[in-house]
């Protein structure tokens, strides 16, 4: 199950979110969108970046089995930009955004890994007829 906490006007598909939820992770996950000032506050206390980014993860501890997998946060401005840019829908980077998110709170690290996320992110966006990663854009 999906915990939304959308601090925009944004629209959601949860059930399609749901859906990539499920094939990875029988935990829960909390989701909020929001803007770029406060995904930018959250980047820079928690990662000692300062500028806005496109998506957050943070993984709780895994001591139990009915503790949530973890939070993930998504900007807004990035999700409508990059959908522009890339001439996709809202709903389709908001899901390439929450997979991305995701694989973080499952442990993989794109960037220390070698290669394993890449390859992850690329065979669910192929399952669920995504367009391109977050990853697969930056090579």
């Amino acid at each position: 199950m999906i915990e939304l906490d959308n601090q925009t006007t944004l629209q959601i598909n949860l059930s399609h979110l749901s859906n990539i939820l499920d094939t990875l992770s029988s935990k829960n996950v909390e989701l909020i969108i929001t803007d770029n000032d406060t995904i930018q506050e959250i980047n820079r206390d928690y990662r000692g970046k300062d500028s806005p980014t496109d998506v957050l993860s943070f993984p709780l501890e895994q001591n139990s089995p009915h503790i949530p997998l973890g939070t993930i946060i998504i900007s807004e401005s990035f999700v409508t930009n990059m959908s522009k840019t890339y001439n996709h829908s809202i709903d389709d980077e908001v899901a390439l955004l929450f997979i991305h998110g995701l694989l973080h709170l499952l442990g993989y690290d794109h960037e220390i890994d070698d290669g394993e996320m890449r390859d992850k992110e690329k065979s669910i966006i192929e399952k669920f007829g995504l367009p391109n990663s977050l990853i697969v854009r930056v090579e």
